[in-house]
């Protein structure tokens, strides 16, 4: 396949036209609360709307009954924060490299088992979006093959069991754990990590102090669920939840089995049309009686085509060679970096290759490093949306194509360039507006403009429903991201310096994106100062990679039978982030774009202070791509010499470790 073209012939005229739309829907959508505007469900006043956060699928009884992996005042090597593929990811990378053994690693979680947004996550209709065979870790080394193209969510869930399973790591988790703080002791020379496990209603829960040589933050940030402020919620007379909780009590039916029979002869209302909406409504059309699908900003919806893996085709043209899975995830990411070479064929080909101007969120090697000029950046910012253009054409086209109404398809229609929303994809969702109980309540915008006893208003309308299903996704990260306010654990590094301070102050400041100076043998996952790939589970691979070399090299220069302690130089982080800030103006043209979850609904477009927005700056990813920084960090690695990494054995102390 040759490569993605680059510069498609548009009508200027029209492309005008389509940016002012695109201005206007987006200066709708503009509230000056940005994230304010939702309500956490943790901390909500309400009872019944914090209980929506709770954990539906735990076994209290059965964990309370395991002996605990993690012991007050115990000290352990490896302290993983999050048993979600991230940490799972990083643990397996520390034995396959012969750095660990399971019984030194521990790993905790809030949730009550493995895979991490896959736990929580068990909506009907729930898939991964990209393909199987990419996304799902490890496929190599367990040998696993996916059912389908796209895997359903009770499989991916399955397989971050069969990963636990299979590296010994069942035993070495401790779920259902809040991480209070973690803080370094300069005279052990380790972390010291507070630790509140949930034990369930009926049991009190119990705090943990222990200690850690390496501390590894894995934790996602797609786990707290909110609502937005609309009034009256409380006030409504009929059972509401959470897509990110879905309770099948309520539905009916079960992750395993979605015949959602609680819903028939129900009016049901579902608040939201992002990813998880896309797979959840075709679901709910099916039994509820009447269906109110609450829209504020249209979904950007392009075809799943899913099919069921023919394992015979998957062993000749998926798997055949060692090392395909890598193979494959780099060639995905070629595509969406808008950036294969001449000839290059087109591996995973489905409908995430064929969005050329989502490299502008992703980075792409074909810029360089951009001019800041004001000129240059407006020449920037056409040239994506010359690239942009006909691929919208056609995603607004197939609207019109598949909805029958006009009205219902005109309102369908997402005016925003590909880049401001991550595409969902689905063979159903535009489809089930053709059914005459399913309504399209379109908010102009605004959102409802309250709940009732028995229903929702919008503009004024009121809609009565029996049920209120929320889908308005998670807590976005705000302000300069640190991984302290990411994971919402209080981080103390040496001379008791707070890591949210400091890079409230700076700005991000790390060495590749997963260390920071001041805060020794401690490591994170993140896109700050590193890369996008698209494909989270690539990039999490990728990071466990590069920290594992750094803890390996660390070992071995201070000598076996020795504590290594690792700690990035300021000089190092601040020649990485003049680095970054000077790739940083490639994501100019992400201005304008409309409120969402990636530009923390609007606030990052509010900054106007100078010293702010180069804070901010800081914290941009790579801008030519993850092939790009991958191999910038492998010739770092090449060199031998660790430049930028402080290492020095630990002070001989007894009984640490």
């Amino acid at each position: 396949m040759t490569a993605i073209q680059t510069t498609p012939a548009v009508d200027l005229q029209k492309l005008t036209t389509v940016r002012q739309r695109y201005t206007e829907e987006a200066n709708k959508r503009l509230r000056p609360e940005g994230t304010s505007q939702f309500l956490q469900l943790n901390s909500a006043d309400e009872e019944r709307l914090r209980a929506l956060a709770e954990d539906p699928w735990v076994d209290h009884a059965a964990l309370n009954a395991k002996a605990s992996p993690i012991e007050n005042h115990g000290t352990y090597r490896f302290f993983v924060l999050g048993a979600g593929f991230g940490g799972l990811q990083y643990a397996v990378r520390l034995l396959e490299d012969g750095i660990a053994t399971a019984d030194e690693i521990r790993l905790a979680d809030a949730a009550g088992g493995f895979g991490g947004t896959w736990y929580w996550n068990r909506f009907p209709g729930l898939h991964c979006d990209l393909e199987s065979y990419v996304y799902l870790p490890l496929l190599e080394e367990t040998g696993y093959v996916p059912s389908h193209k796209y895997a359903p969510g009770q499989e991916i869930r399955a397989h971050a069991d069969r990963v636990a399973e299979k590296w010994n790591l069942v035993d070495k988790t401790l779920f259902r754990t809040d991480i209070e703080s973690t803080e370094w002791d300069d005279h052990a020379q380790l972390w010291t990590i507070t630790s509140v496990e949930r034990r369930g209603p009926s049991a009190a829960a119990i705090k943990r102090i222990f200690r850690a040589q390496y501390v590894y933050l894995a934790a996602g940030v797609l786990t707290r669920p909110q609502v937005p402020k609309i009034p009256g919620i409380p006030s409504f007379s009929g059972p509401f939840f959470h897509t990110a909780r879905w309770n099948y009590a309520i539905s009916g039916g079960s992750q395993s089995d979605q015949r959602l029979t609680g819903l028939e002869g129900k009016r049901v209302a579902v608040i939201g049309t992002a990813a998880t909406a896309i797979g959840a409504i075709p679901q709910v059309a099916k039994y509820a009686s009447e269906l109110y699908v609450i829209q504020r900003t249209p979904a950007y919806v392009k075809p799943r085509g899913q099919r069921p893996t023919d394992a015979g085709e998957f062993q000749t043209k998926v798997a055949g060679t060692k090392g395909w899975q890598y193979q494959r995830q780099l060639n995905l990411n070629s595509f969406l970096t808008n950036s294969p070479g001449p000839g290059v064929e087109n591996l995973v080909n489905d409908g995430w290759t064929d969005i050329p101007a989502y490299s502008a969120v992703l980075g792409s090697p074909s810029h360089g490093i951009v001019d800041p000029s004001p000129e240059n950046l407006e020449k920037h910012a056409d040239a994506f949306h010359v690239l942009d253009l006909p691929h919208m054409e056609c995603v607004r086209a197939r609207i019109d194509q598949l909805v029958k109404d006009p009205d219902t398809a005109a309102k369908l229609k997402p005016w925003y360039p590909s880049w401001c929303k991550r595409p969902t994809f689905s063979d159903t969702y535009l489809q089930t507006f053709n059914q005459p109980h399913v309504h399209l309540v379109d908010t102009n915008g605004k959102g409802p403009s309250r709940v009732t006893e028995t229903g929702i208003v919008v503009a004024e309308k009121e809609y009565p429903v029996d049920i209120i299903i929320f889908s308005t996704g998670y807590k976005a990260v705000t302000g300069n991201g640190s991984p302290s306010a990411r994971t919402g654990v209080n981080i103390i590094g040496r001379g008791g310096q707070s890591l949210d301070t400091k890079w409230q102050a700076t700005g991000a400041a790390t060495l590749h994106g997963y260390a920071t100076s001041g805060f020794p043998n401690l490591f994170f996952s993140g896109t700050n100062q590193a890369t996008i790939t698209g494909n989270n589970i690539f990039m999490l691979g990728l990071i466990a990679k590069h920290v594992a070399f750094w803890i390996a090299q660390a070992e071995r220069r201070v000598g076996l039978g020795k504590r290594a302690i690792i700690e990035v130089t300021r000089e190092a982080e601040e020649a990485h982030s003049a680095e970054i800030l000077k790739r940083a103006p490639f994501y100019s043209a992400l201005a304008g774009c409309t409120p969402g979850y990636f530009n923390a609904y609007g606030e990052n477009a509010a900054i106007t202070d100078v010293h702010e927005k180069l804070k901010r700056a800081r914290g941009t990813a790579w801008s030519e791509g993850a092939i790009s920084f991958i191999n910038h960090i492998e010739k770092w690695r090449d060199d031998g010499s660790l430049q930028g990494l402080s290492i020095v054995a630990a002070r001989e102390l007894k009984s640490l470790l």
